[in-house]
């Protein structure tokens, strides 16, 4: 089969910015098409754990990483009061001199792999994706929106949650699917003495919280049960978020006060859509949200999207002439650690909802967690 060395990133986010800078870097001739013409994202805060840290550092990005977030330094369990449950320090052996946990608002994260992009001329086409796509075995035909077509040897599927490319891949893969948990996010400033990211538990298992995002700010967030996925008007979302707080105490009692504009309030329903092996079909395979939709209660989406980069990229980079040893060596790289952070993710949703459920507390599944994705990739 023909060598890999023309490459087609659909999807300018997180997954397929972080493929096309270590593409180039790695001597690949490389496009990246992305639907939005404003290439814009949401301003939400992203939580960045070691594994994340290690990955963007693997693309030369640490620094400006730390340089636009804040170093925390780990994570604390709270009562609904405030008071201590326990605390998981951040562990910096893998990512020295990087620190291990970091706040980082997603604008920031954008800001940096576009900026990157730019400066390495990687071409991207804003307003822009394909119409229809055509494997010929040795290579992929591509239609775009624009009229112009073009010929690769991969096609990257990084187009997020509801990838229109998942049924290219996996004809019979869905849309999708509400978990019956929403997620609140509203950004705050950030009391000076407060250097780690606080999840306050409550008797019945609903979490709420708050992380530093850089010196000024930091962000609340809270995950509800939200039955029937209610659409709640948006002038109501900063007194339905104010609802969703109350009964905590401690900071994030104080904090609730201020969630008060509600064009501020983030606000999006728990989806999953989770594929089976392979995330590949020929020359087209699927990564970050494209492949593993999942929740945030393990602050691990952004990471995973990075990593799965970074794998695609090596095994790529070891072996262009090769295609099918290529996609071998990345899902015995990348699936079950995916998989391990979906299933997990959305069983501590399903305990928070059904406490009956649990059989550990969530700090130590979190604590395992932590553990076994600072492992090497």
């Amino acid at each position: 089969m023909a060598d890999i060395r023309k490459v087609l990133v659909v999807g300018g986010g997180i997954g397929g910015l972080s493929t096309a800078v270590g593409l180039y870097q790695r001597g690949f001739d490389v496009e990246v098409v992305e639907r939005d013409k404003d290439w814009k994202v949401y301003h939400v805060g992203i939580i960045v754990q070691a594994n994340f840290v290690r990955a963007l550092a693997t693309l030369g990005l640490g620094d400006e990483a730390v340089a636009a977030g804040y170093p925390y330094k780990g994570m604390r369990f709270l009562n609904s009061d405030g008071s201590l449950i326990t605390e998981l320090p951040g562990d910096s052996t893998v990512t020295a001199p990087y620190p291990a946990d970091l706040g980082l608002t997603r604008p920031a994260l954008h800001r940096i792999l576009t900026d990157k992009v730019k400066a390495l001329h990687v071409p991207v086409r804003l307003g822009v994706t394909y119409s229809s796509i055509t494997d010929h075995g040795d290579h992929v035909a591509v239609e775009f929106t624009d009229g112009s077509v073009g010929k690769y040897d991969l096609v990257v599927g990084a187009d997020g949650a509801y990838s229109g490319m998942r049924t290219l891949v996996h004809s019979d893969a869905g849309k999708p699917q509400f978990t019956g948990q929403s997620v609140w996010r509203y950004n705050v400033p950030r009391p000076k003495d407060q250097i780690w990211l606080d999840l306050y538990i409550k008797e019945d298992r609903s979490t709420a919280g708050y992380c530093p995002l850089d010196e000024e700010t930091m962000y609340i967030m809270a995950v509800t049960e939200e039955p029937g996925n209610p659409w709640i008007p948006p002038h109501e979302l900063a007194n339905e978020m104010r609802k969703r707080l109350d009964g905590f105490g401690g900071l994030l009692g104080d904090l609730r006060d201020l969630v008060t504009d509600p064009e501020l309030v983030v606000y999006r329903p728990l989806e999953v859509c989770v594929l089976p092996a392979p995330w590949h079909k020929g020359r087209i395979v699927l990564i970050g949200d494209a492949a593993h939709s999942s929740t945030p209660h393990l602050g691990q989406g952004a990471a995973m999207a990075v990593e799965d980069a970074v794998v695609l990229v090596e095994e790529i980079a070891a072996n262009p002439a090769d295609f099918e040893a290529v996609m071998s060596r990345f899902m015995e790289r990348r699936f079950e650690r995916a998989q391990l952070i979906a299933d997990y993710s959305i069983m501590l949703g399903e305990w928070q909802m059904h406490p009956e459920k649990a059989d550990r507390s969530q700090a130590e599944v979190t604590d395992y967690v932590r553990k076994r994705v600072a492992e090497p990739i």
